[in-house]
């Protein structure tokens, strides 16, 4: 059974008011983490030229889609029936990310193909988590 879903996608990057730039966007799950997702930004997007990426809940991502949701470093809403903003706040400033919403759920339908939602404890290794946590 596959283990990772790996999904990319043109999004917008809001970089001021009106001027967007269209950039490609890796989401990815890994069955190994099975309550996160991750956006993986391609090196010439960020400020030192590395890769990078956000993890945040799979369940925020699919609540994101519906309604406004996020306290922390990461917010999602839906701008309209067919777009999806996800705000990445980082002490550098806010990023604003504008998405089909229609990628976002394709990609999130194929990850309850891995880990059906509801059933991630199950894909949790305590024993080895403990293990590897205390030596």
């Amino acid at each position: 059974m596959r283990a990772v879903v790996d999904h990319s996608v043109q999004a917008r990057l809001i970089t001021v008011p009106s001027v967007t730039r269209e950039v490609t966007v890796g989401l990815r799950y890994d069955r190994h983490d099975p309550f996160a997702v991750s956006l993986v930004f391609p090196s010439d997007v960020s400020l030192d030229g590395q890769e990078v990426v956000w993890v945040f809940s799979r369940e925020l991502l699919e609540d994101g889609l519906r309604a406004a949701v996020g306290l922390g470093d990461v917010h999602i809403r839906p701008s309209g029936p067919e777009r999806t903003v996800i705000e990445l706040r980082a002490p550098e400033g806010v990023a604003v990310i504008e998405f089909d919403t229609t990628g976002l759920l394709r990609f999130l339908h194929g990850t309850y193909g891995v880990v059906p939602d509801g059933s991630e404890h199950l894909e949790l290794d305590l024993d080895r988590g403990l293990t590897s946590l205390l030596g």
